[in-house]
């Protein structure tokens, strides 16, 4: 029987209960067993897909075209696990379920209720990751224990729990332990309220993680093991590490956690072996080679998980080339005020991100012309590839006014256009370009050597592309077309020749980087961006 482990959370939000379940994942993995792992929000979208950077941070999107938490980027780059639609569902989704479920007679002569119908289809989620090829799953529920959003789905693990009886499910709490200022201590009650909330509606941890900036002392781990029922060995503090997230599996592995979790699954605990994580985390902590300058110009900077992939995958490069990226956030608005070289003569090397809609726009146009123009490493993704074409349009092929059909309907030049299939597209929900696509690269290009391979696949997220009625035109001047679908109808990459490093996609390579194996456009570029740094010196 696949076994579970429910990680939930109290006290307060932002506490890393990802992070903290993917280190897990990693450590049962390195432990030779095979992990699946799921998040459960509470909000009603059905996905996060509709919302605003500014509300949930970045859309992580899975293989096979899922739009998930941004917490499943963690699970992947820790914990080494592939997630699928079914690693994320939302409370929407789940009633969703139910409710269409209804309406075809599925519950005919039924009052539709909470309990037991919600709960059954929470649980029926869960299982959707056991199987015989899985030894564990991890389920992270959202949210904070109290919250009344997380209510069926607290409810739903405690049944969980109690059908397939205690040794195949265990119960995580992660919880802040504060450090007072003022009165020079720390303080346990928030974990203590926190944990009477969940025991309160029958469920009681069997772990207990504290989240802390001090390091917690002998009488607060005895209190917490007193007044939350938990053994003293099974209170686990997480203080805040020093240099690298991927410093938190190898602290939690030095308490035990995994040690005590397949003790109580009564699983043989193998040799834990953390050789490759920690010359990773070597090359992270001391790199060799120095620091790089990047200049992230993007839409949506003050809030930084709303980028979060992005920054892992340029944190991953420097790993794999033991330097360190120093990374400065530009907002592209600020640069359509004042001249693109008051933000961006310092920087060694210039990237561009995603995002949807006008604003800031011209600033990452004007911000690709000066990487263009003075031949700065350049980087563009998703929207920012899209710019880079506008701009070459614009600038180079005479195209005045060129634009992208999402941002004017009357541009002459459409160099951007929405997708043959889209156009009758009306709903917003999932329906854009999404998951993984294959891709053909072209001989001598930049992509290509940095892949080293003929036909690659990446995951996408776009309603948008380059227009294919312009590509003559582009061509012609010098746009070089890296890569394409395929059947050649959908331009996947563009590159400048003349040029030291310059390379825009159409899809999201920071969602495949990992810490253990950097992107590879991830890794040329910050190569390239060292060069730069070099030549200036």
């Amino acid at each position: 029987m696949t076994k579970h482990i429910f990680v939930t959370g109290g006290v307060v939000s932002s506490l890393g209960k990802g992070i903290t379940a993917a280190s897990i994942a990693m450590l049962l993995r390195q432990r030779g067993y095979s992990v699946s792992m799921q998040k459960m929000d509470p909000y009603i979208n059905v996905d996060p897909g509709t919302m605003s950077p500014f509300q949930h941070g970045e859309v992580y999107v899975t293989e096979d075209g899922a739009e998930t938490d941004l917490d499943l980027g963690h699970y992947e780059r820790f914990g080494g696990v592939t997630c699928t639609k079914a690693s994320n569902f939302t409370t929407g989704r789940i009633y969703s379920n139910v409710i269409k479920r209804e309406r075809e007679g599925g519950y005919l002569g039924k009052t539709v209720q909470v309990i037991p119908h919600i709960t059954n289809e929470i649980k029926c989620a869960i299982s959707m990751l056991s199987g015989a090829d899985v030894d564990i799953t991890i389920t992270e529920i959202g949210g904070t224990a109290g919250d009344i959003e997380s209510l069926p789905f607290l409810e739903a693990i405690r049944q969980y729990r109690q059908e397939i009886g205690r040794d195949n499910a265990l119960f995580i709490h992660l919880t802040l332990v504060p450090y007072i200022k003022a009165a020079g201590e720390m303080k346990t009650k928030p974990s203590q309220q926190s944990v009477a909330i969940l025991r309160g509606i029958g469920i009681t941890p069997d772990i207990l993680i504290c989240r802390c900036e001090q390091s917690m002392d002998d009488e607060h781990l005895e209190k917490l093991s007193l007044f939350c029922n938990v053994e003293k060995e099974h209170v686990i503090a997480e203080q805040d590490v020093k240099n690298s997230i991927y410093e938190v599996p190898v602290e939690l592995a030095k308490q035990n956690l995994d040690k005590y979790i397949l003790e109580h699954f009564k699983l043989p605990v193998n040799i834990l072996d953390m050789s490759e994580w920690n010359g990773m985390l070597e090359n992270a902590i001391t790199p060799r080679n120095g620091t790089v300058k990047i200049g992230v110009i993007g839409k949506y900077i003050s809030l930084r998980d709303a980028y979060k992939s992005i920054y892992e995958a340029l944190s991953h490069a420097g790993i794999a080339n033991s330097v360190k990226v120093s990374v400065k956030m530009i907002e592209s608005e600020s640069i359509e005020e004042k001249s693109e070289a008051a933000f961006l003569s310092d920087v060694d090397a210039i990237l561009v991100p995603g995002g949807f809609g006008s604003r800031g726009v011209q600033g990452k146009i004007k911000a690709i012309k000066y990487a263009r123009e003075n031949k700065i490493p350049f980087f563009g993704i998703c929207l920012g590839m899209q710019c880079a074409v506008i701009e070459f349009a614009r600038n180079v092929c005479g195209m005045n006014g060129a634009h992208s059909a999402e941002f004017s309907t009357t541009t002459e030049y459409p160099v951007i256009d929405l997708m043959e299939d889209q156009k009758l597209v009306t709903a917003k929900g999932g329906t854009m370009r999404l998951g993984s696509y294959p891709c053909i690269l072209g001989e001598d290009t930049f992509s290509r050597k940095a892949y080293d391979a003929q036909e690659i696949s990446e995951r996408h997220r776009h309603r948008y592309e380059l227009n294919t009625k312009f590509l003559n035109t582009l061509a012609n001047n010098g746009l070089v077309i890296a890569g394409t679908s395929p059947d050649k109808k959908l331009v996947e990459i563009v590159e400048l020749r003349d040029h030291p490093w310059f390379v825009a996609c159409q899809y999201h390579p920071e969602f495949k980087s990992t810490p253990l194996k950097a992107h590879p456009l991830f890794k040329d570029f910050i190569t390239a961006a060292m060069k730069k740094r070099d030549e200036k010196q």
